[in-house]
């Protein structure tokens, strides 16, 4: 996986790159094992009822705990950075908790999202996807649900994913809102013209 680069100077102290490398892992494990198997997501809706169930992340539930553990130190950094100074440490630690289960929730959403874009495009191509287009329009799809992805690469925002989940779990921020509209985008994405597209600037 090709990771965006992302501007280290500002982000130092909150985005290690241990911490963007452990996302990349997570982001890589869990949608490579979706696209190995047969099960999709066919619709939008269907996707939104999916979010609204438990979570079945076990097999990579190992993962998503050494993604918390590395973001912790971030995560107290962003909680003093949200003016939390005075109040108790408890609350610092019930807001990396919070924030835990944001990603958790997160990889969920990324997970649903990236089933329905392999549908769609098999639909189009009637083949298997190329596992790499499938991230790339899934996290742009996630993270700028209004935008068309843009696939002049196949660079995976992974910097901008781990900030998204850091700052709205900090804040207690639902993100199954924004999940929906990027099922709804991911829904009315004409996939032929973006391959289209893809083909002449390759």
């Amino acid at each position: 996986m090709e990771i965006e680069p992302y501007r280290q100077s500002v982000h130092d102290e909150v985005m290690t790159s241990a911490l963007v490398r452990a996302a990349a892992s997570l982001v890589d494990d869990l949608l490579d094992r979706l696209l190995l198997g047969d099960d999709r997501v066919t619709t939008a809706a269907e996707g939104k009822r999916l979010l609204d169930r438990d979570d079945d992340l076990e097999q990579v539930t190992d993962r998503i705990q050494r993604f918390v553990a590395l973001a912790t130190p971030a995560i107290r950094t962003l909680a003093r950075g949200a003016k939390f100074t005075r109040v108790p440490w408890v609350l610092v630690a019930s807001t990396t908790a919070s924030t835990g289960i944001t990603i958790r929730s997160g990889v969920q959403e990324v997970r649903v999202l990236a089933s329905l874009v392999a549908h769609r495009i098999e639909q189009v191509t009637g083949s298997p996807p190329d596992p790499a287009l499938v991230k790339k329009v899934t996290l742009e799809l996630y993270l700028s649900p209004r935008r068309e992805p843009t696939l002049s690469n196949l660079d995976l925002p992974i910097a901008k994913l781990v900030r998204r989940w850091l700052v709205r779990g900090v804040l207690g921020r639902d993100t199954r809102k924004a999940a929906g509209k990027a099922l709804d985008a991911a829904e009315r994405l004409d996939v032929a013209r973006m391959l289209a597209g893809r083909a002449r600037a390759r």
